[in-house]
Protein backbone atom coordinates (compact mmCIF):
# COMPACT_ATOMS: atom_id res chain seq x y z
CA UNK A 1 0.00 0.00 0.00
CA UNK A 2 1.37 3.30 -1.01
CA UNK A 3 1.27 6.26 1.08
CA UNK A 4 2.56 10.09 0.65
CA UNK A 5 4.81 11.27 3.16
CA UNK A 6 5.91 14.71 3.52
CA UNK A 7 8.91 16.13 4.91
CA UNK A 8 10.72 19.70 4.04
CA UNK A 9 8.32 20.46 1.36
CA UNK A 10 9.35 17.42 -0.52
CA UNK A 11 6.98 14.41 -1.57
CA UNK A 12 7.90 10.96 -1.03
CA UNK A 13 6.36 7.92 -1.95
CA UNK A 14 6.94 5.36 0.80
CA UNK A 15 5.12 1.62 0.83
CA UNK A 16 3.87 -0.54 3.63
CA UNK A 17 4.49 -3.91 3.04
CA UNK A 18 4.90 -7.52 4.80
CA UNK A 19 8.22 -8.89 6.22
CA UNK A 20 8.63 -11.55 8.23
CA UNK A 21 4.86 -12.02 9.40
CA UNK A 22 4.97 -8.16 10.72
CA UNK A 23 4.64 -5.01 8.91
CA UNK A 24 8.11 -3.24 7.17
CA UNK A 25 8.16 0.36 5.32
CA UNK A 26 10.41 0.63 1.93
CA UNK A 27 11.17 3.90 -0.43
CA UNK A 28 13.39 4.66 -3.14
CA UNK A 29 16.62 6.39 -2.27
CA UNK A 30 16.62 9.51 -4.70
CA UNK A 31 20.55 9.28 -5.14
CA UNK A 32 20.90 5.76 -5.49
CA UNK A 33 17.42 4.40 -6.56
CA UNK A 34 17.74 1.28 -4.54
CA UNK A 35 15.33 0.34 -2.37
CA UNK A 36 15.08 1.04 1.72
CA UNK A 37 13.55 -1.57 3.98
CA UNK A 38 12.99 -1.18 7.69
CA UNK A 39 11.33 -3.64 9.82
CA UNK A 40 8.29 -2.36 11.95
CA UNK A 41 6.94 -2.80 15.02
CA UNK A 42 3.50 -2.07 14.54
CA UNK A 43 0.62 -4.64 15.05
CA UNK A 44 -1.92 -2.99 12.99
CA UNK A 45 -1.24 -1.58 9.03
CA UNK A 46 -2.98 1.73 10.59
CA UNK A 47 -0.16 1.78 13.06
CA UNK A 48 2.56 0.52 10.91
CA UNK A 49 1.58 3.89 8.53
CA UNK A 50 2.28 6.39 10.78
CA UNK A 51 5.24 4.43 12.27
CA UNK A 52 6.88 4.32 8.37
CA UNK A 53 5.81 8.12 8.40
CA UNK A 54 8.16 8.29 11.44
CA UNK A 55 11.29 5.74 10.50
CA UNK A 56 11.36 7.88 7.16
CA UNK A 57 11.49 11.05 8.60
CA UNK A 58 14.10 9.86 10.91
CA UNK A 59 16.64 7.92 8.16
CA UNK A 60 16.09 10.57 6.04
CA UNK A 61 16.70 13.93 8.02
CA UNK A 62 20.32 13.87 7.71
CA UNK A 63 23.70 13.73 9.61
CA UNK A 64 22.65 16.73 11.47
CA UNK A 65 19.17 15.79 12.23
CA UNK A 66 15.58 16.92 11.40
CA UNK A 67 14.85 20.49 10.71
CA UNK A 68 11.81 22.15 11.91
CA UNK A 69 10.95 22.84 8.74
CA UNK A 70 10.99 18.52 8.09
CA UNK A 71 9.29 18.17 11.67
CA UNK A 72 6.93 20.69 10.80
CA UNK A 73 5.59 18.84 7.47
CA UNK A 74 5.54 15.49 9.20
CA UNK A 75 3.37 17.03 12.07
CA UNK A 76 1.10 18.19 9.82
CA UNK A 77 0.68 14.64 8.23
CA UNK A 78 0.39 13.29 11.22
CA UNK A 79 -2.59 15.01 12.06
CA UNK A 80 -4.29 13.89 9.08
CA UNK A 81 -7.85 15.67 9.16
CA UNK A 82 -7.62 17.47 12.23
CA UNK A 83 -8.89 21.36 11.97
CA UNK A 84 -5.27 22.16 13.69
CA UNK A 85 -3.48 20.55 10.13
CA UNK A 86 -5.12 23.40 8.23
CA UNK A 87 -4.51 26.36 10.68
CA UNK A 88 -0.72 25.07 10.80
CA UNK A 89 -0.34 25.42 6.97
CA UNK A 90 -1.18 29.23 6.95
CA UNK A 91 0.99 29.68 10.72
CA UNK A 92 3.63 27.94 8.84
CA UNK A 93 4.73 30.36 6.37
CA UNK A 94 5.93 32.85 9.24
CA UNK A 95 6.86 29.92 11.04
CA UNK A 96 9.19 28.62 8.77
CA UNK A 97 10.47 31.70 7.05
CA UNK A 98 12.40 32.26 10.84
CA UNK A 99 12.98 28.41 12.24
CA UNK A 100 12.59 26.52 9.44
CA UNK A 101 15.94 25.37 8.70
CA UNK A 102 17.07 25.73 12.23
CA UNK A 103 17.56 22.12 13.96
CA UNK A 104 15.26 21.76 17.05
CA UNK A 105 18.90 21.99 19.50
CA UNK A 106 19.43 25.03 18.08
CA UNK A 107 16.09 27.46 19.04
CA UNK A 108 17.27 29.85 21.61
CA UNK A 109 14.70 31.82 23.49
CA UNK A 110 16.24 34.57 22.37
CA UNK A 111 15.64 33.35 19.05
CA UNK A 112 11.53 33.19 20.28
CA UNK A 113 12.17 37.16 21.45
CA UNK A 114 13.31 37.39 17.67
CA UNK A 115 10.15 35.90 16.38
CA UNK A 116 7.84 38.08 18.58
CA UNK A 117 9.50 41.42 17.60
CA UNK A 118 9.75 40.93 14.26
CA UNK A 119 5.74 39.97 13.87
CA UNK A 120 4.61 42.58 16.02
CA UNK A 121 6.67 45.30 13.98
CA UNK A 122 4.89 43.79 10.89
CA UNK A 123 1.28 44.66 12.52
CA UNK A 124 0.50 40.82 13.50
CA UNK A 125 -1.82 40.90 17.10
CA UNK A 126 -0.06 39.43 20.10
CA UNK A 127 -2.76 36.61 19.92
CA UNK A 128 -1.76 35.55 16.76
CA UNK A 129 1.93 35.60 17.32
CA UNK A 130 0.63 33.33 20.17
CA UNK A 131 -0.88 31.15 18.35
CA UNK A 132 2.11 30.71 16.05
CA UNK A 133 4.76 30.10 18.48
CA UNK A 134 2.38 27.24 20.28
CA UNK A 135 1.96 25.65 16.80
CA UNK A 136 5.94 25.51 16.86
CA UNK A 137 5.85 24.59 20.33
CA UNK A 138 3.17 21.67 19.71
CA UNK A 139 4.99 19.98 16.69
CA UNK A 140 8.55 20.02 18.58
CA UNK A 141 6.62 17.97 21.45
CA UNK A 142 5.49 15.86 19.21
CA UNK A 143 8.76 15.26 17.66
CA UNK A 144 10.30 14.16 21.08
CA UNK A 145 7.39 12.09 21.96
CA UNK A 146 7.68 9.90 18.58
CA UNK A 147 11.72 10.21 19.37
CA UNK A 148 12.48 12.04 16.23
CA UNK A 149 14.29 14.10 18.50
CA UNK A 150 16.06 13.74 21.71
CA UNK A 151 14.35 16.68 23.35
CA UNK A 152 11.78 20.07 22.71
CA UNK A 153 13.53 23.28 23.30
CA UNK A 154 11.94 25.63 25.52
CA UNK A 155 9.57 27.83 22.98
CA UNK A 156 8.64 30.92 24.51
CA UNK A 157 5.42 32.50 24.00
CA UNK A 158 3.86 36.41 24.36
CA UNK A 159 1.06 36.12 27.31
CA UNK A 160 -1.95 34.95 26.04
CA UNK A 161 -4.34 38.44 25.52
CA UNK A 162 -7.61 38.31 27.46
CA UNK A 163 -10.56 37.34 25.85
CA UNK A 164 -11.94 40.96 24.08
CA UNK A 165 -15.79 40.26 25.40
CA UNK A 166 -18.07 43.01 23.95
CA UNK A 167 -21.51 41.59 23.93
CA UNK A 168 -23.99 42.73 21.69
CA UNK A 169 -27.23 45.20 22.90
CA UNK A 170 -30.57 43.82 21.74
CA UNK A 171 -30.45 47.21 19.16
CA UNK A 172 -27.04 45.23 17.30
CA UNK A 173 -28.62 42.03 17.62
CA UNK A 174 -32.02 43.26 15.85
CA UNK A 175 -29.93 45.47 13.36
CA UNK A 176 -27.46 42.27 12.75
CA UNK A 177 -30.82 39.93 12.44
CA UNK A 178 -32.21 42.72 9.62
CA UNK A 179 -29.46 42.81 8.11
CA UNK A 180 -28.94 39.37 6.80
CA UNK A 181 -30.36 39.12 3.29
CA UNK A 182 -29.24 35.25 2.36
CA UNK A 183 -31.72 33.04 4.26
CA UNK A 184 -28.69 30.76 4.90
CA UNK A 185 -26.50 34.03 6.72
CA UNK A 186 -29.90 34.47 8.94
CA UNK A 187 -29.99 30.74 9.90
CA UNK A 188 -26.81 30.69 10.76
CA UNK A 189 -26.81 33.92 12.65
CA UNK A 190 -29.82 32.66 14.50
CA UNK A 191 -28.27 29.44 15.40
CA UNK A 192 -25.04 31.23 16.40
CA UNK A 193 -27.44 33.29 19.16
CA UNK A 194 -29.45 30.64 20.25
CA UNK A 195 -26.48 27.60 20.64
CA UNK A 196 -23.75 30.06 21.71
CA UNK A 197 -21.75 27.82 19.66
CA UNK A 198 -18.42 28.71 17.23
CA UNK A 199 -19.24 29.48 14.09
CA UNK A 200 -17.63 25.75 12.84
CA UNK A 201 -19.80 24.06 14.85
CA UNK A 202 -22.30 25.49 13.28
CA UNK A 203 -21.34 24.90 9.73
CA UNK A 204 -20.41 21.47 10.35
CA UNK A 205 -23.70 20.64 11.89
CA UNK A 206 -26.42 18.01 9.76
CA UNK A 207 -29.98 17.06 10.14
CA UNK A 208 -29.28 14.17 11.95
CA UNK A 209 -28.38 15.81 14.93
CA UNK A 210 -30.90 18.04 15.19
CA UNK A 211 -33.80 16.24 17.18
CA UNK A 212 -36.86 17.75 16.90
CA UNK A 213 -38.89 15.62 19.15
CA UNK A 214 -36.64 15.96 21.49
CA UNK A 215 -35.55 19.81 20.92
CA UNK A 216 -32.19 19.37 21.27
CA UNK A 217 -29.14 20.16 19.06
CA UNK A 218 -25.87 17.85 19.18
CA UNK A 219 -23.15 20.20 17.96
CA UNK A 220 -20.74 17.55 18.68
CA UNK A 221 -19.15 15.57 15.46
CA UNK A 222 -19.03 11.63 16.23
CA UNK A 223 -15.19 11.44 15.39
CA UNK A 224 -14.82 14.04 18.06
CA UNK A 225 -11.80 15.32 15.85
CA UNK A 226 -12.68 19.06 16.79
CA UNK A 227 -10.00 19.94 19.33
CA UNK A 228 -12.24 22.84 20.73
CA UNK A 229 -15.09 21.67 22.73
CA UNK A 230 -19.23 21.39 21.39
CA UNK A 231 -22.57 20.85 23.31
CA UNK A 232 -25.83 19.14 22.65
CA UNK A 233 -27.88 22.01 23.55
CA UNK A 234 -31.86 22.70 23.76
CA UNK A 235 -33.90 24.10 20.92
CA UNK A 236 -35.50 27.44 21.73
CA UNK A 237 -37.92 28.82 20.24
CA UNK A 238 -36.30 30.93 17.91
CA UNK A 239 -34.13 28.33 16.96
CA UNK A 240 -37.08 25.57 16.52
CA UNK A 241 -39.00 27.83 14.08
CA UNK A 242 -35.48 28.57 12.21
CA UNK A 243 -34.74 24.81 11.75
CA UNK A 244 -38.03 23.59 10.97
CA UNK A 245 -38.70 26.50 7.91
CA UNK A 246 -35.09 25.10 6.71
CA UNK A 247 -35.71 21.55 7.24
CA UNK A 248 -39.03 21.84 4.64
CA UNK A 249 -36.52 23.35 2.15
CA UNK A 250 -33.55 21.06 2.61
CA UNK A 251 -31.14 19.95 0.00
CA UNK A 252 -28.75 18.63 1.71
CA UNK A 253 -27.21 16.63 4.83
CA UNK A 254 -25.96 20.22 5.98
CA UNK A 255 -28.24 22.90 7.66
CA UNK A 256 -26.56 25.63 6.64
CA UNK A 257 -26.31 25.49 2.55
CA UNK A 258 -26.12 27.43 -0.29
CA UNK A 259 -27.41 26.62 -3.83
CA UNK A 260 -27.81 22.48 -2.69
CA UNK A 261 -24.49 22.76 -1.25
CA UNK A 262 -22.59 22.72 1.65
CA UNK A 263 -21.64 26.32 3.28
CA UNK A 264 -17.75 26.21 4.29
CA UNK A 265 -17.67 29.99 5.46
CA UNK A 266 -20.02 32.63 5.75
CA UNK A 267 -17.56 35.50 6.00
CA UNK A 268 -18.31 37.16 3.20
CA UNK A 269 -22.43 37.31 3.59
CA UNK A 270 -21.67 37.95 7.59
CA UNK A 271 -19.69 40.87 6.50
CA UNK A 272 -22.61 41.99 3.89
CA UNK A 273 -24.96 41.66 7.15
CA UNK A 274 -22.51 44.28 9.02
CA UNK A 275 -22.50 46.96 6.51
CA UNK A 276 -26.56 46.64 5.75
CA UNK A 277 -27.39 47.23 9.75
CA UNK A 278 -24.37 50.12 10.22
CA UNK A 279 -22.45 47.80 12.63
CA UNK A 280 -18.61 48.19 12.89
CA UNK A 281 -16.06 45.93 14.55
CA UNK A 282 -18.53 43.77 15.37
CA UNK A 283 -16.73 40.50 15.07
CA UNK A 284 -18.78 37.25 14.63
CA UNK A 285 -17.09 35.39 17.86
CA UNK A 286 -18.73 38.40 19.59
CA UNK A 287 -22.17 36.56 19.19
CA UNK A 288 -20.72 34.11 21.42
CA UNK A 289 -19.36 36.58 24.32
CA UNK A 290 -23.28 37.85 23.96
CA UNK A 291 -24.79 34.48 24.55
CA UNK A 292 -22.25 33.72 27.73
CA UNK A 293 -23.07 37.32 29.27
CA UNK A 294 -26.44 36.92 28.61
CA UNK A 295 -27.20 33.45 30.43
CA UNK A 296 -24.56 34.88 33.32
CA UNK A 297 -26.70 38.02 34.05
CA UNK A 298 -29.67 36.25 33.72
CA UNK A 299 -28.36 34.59 37.25
CA UNK A 300 -27.60 30.97 35.41
CA UNK A 301 -24.63 29.49 37.15
CA UNK A 302 -21.68 29.42 35.42
CA UNK A 303 -21.41 25.78 35.36
CA UNK A 304 -24.15 25.88 33.46
CA UNK A 305 -23.26 28.39 31.29
CA UNK A 306 -19.84 26.55 30.72
CA UNK A 307 -21.39 23.26 29.89
CA UNK A 308 -23.98 24.92 27.39
CA UNK A 309 -20.37 26.62 25.68
CA UNK A 310 -18.69 23.40 25.41
CA UNK A 311 -15.92 24.50 27.93
CA UNK A 312 -14.20 21.25 29.66
CA UNK A 313 -12.64 23.45 32.65
CA UNK A 314 -15.37 25.63 34.19
CA UNK A 315 -11.71 27.65 35.12
CA UNK A 316 -12.07 28.86 31.48
CA UNK A 317 -15.50 30.09 31.89
CA UNK A 318 -14.75 32.04 34.89
CA UNK A 319 -11.57 33.82 33.46
CA UNK A 320 -13.25 35.10 30.82
CA UNK A 321 -16.91 35.87 32.01
CA UNK A 322 -16.95 36.16 36.10
CA UNK A 323 -16.76 39.82 35.98
CA UNK A 324 -20.41 39.74 34.14
CA UNK A 325 -21.85 37.52 37.32
CA UNK A 326 -24.23 40.41 38.71
CA UNK A 327 -23.72 38.90 42.22
CA UNK A 328 -20.33 37.72 41.91
CA UNK A 329 -18.55 40.12 44.35
CA UNK A 330 -21.74 41.07 46.33
CA UNK A 331 -20.49 38.53 49.26
CA UNK A 332 -17.18 40.07 49.22
CA UNK A 333 -18.49 43.89 49.64
CA UNK A 334 -21.02 43.25 52.28
CA UNK A 335 -17.55 42.10 54.35
CA UNK A 336 -16.35 45.80 53.96
CA UNK A 337 -18.92 47.55 55.52
CA UNK A 338 -17.32 49.44 57.62
CA UNK A 339 -19.64 52.11 58.30
CA UNK A 340 -21.61 49.76 60.78
CA UNK A 341 -18.96 49.85 62.77
CA UNK A 342 -19.48 51.06 66.64
CA UNK A 343 -16.40 52.78 68.99
CA UNK A 344 -16.22 50.89 71.32
CA UNK A 345 -14.39 51.96 74.97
Amino acid sequence: MDITSITGGRMAEITIGRLRGGFCVYWRDPNTGNRVRYQLKSGTRAEAEAEGRDRYLKETAGPSGATVEQIWTAYIVHLGSKPTAQTMAHTGKAVLAHFGAFRPDQITVADCRDYMAQRMAAGRKVGSVHTELGHLRSALRWAAKVRLIDQAPHIEQPPKPASDVRPLTDRQITALLDGCGAPHIRLAVILLLATGARVGAVLDLEWNRVDFDRGVIDLRLPDGITRKGRAVVPMNRMARAALETAYQARLTDHVVEWAGKRVKSIRKGYAAALDRAKLEDVNIHQIRHTVAVRMLSAGQPIEAVAQYLGHSNTAITYKTYARFMPEHLAGAAEVLEFSELRRTS
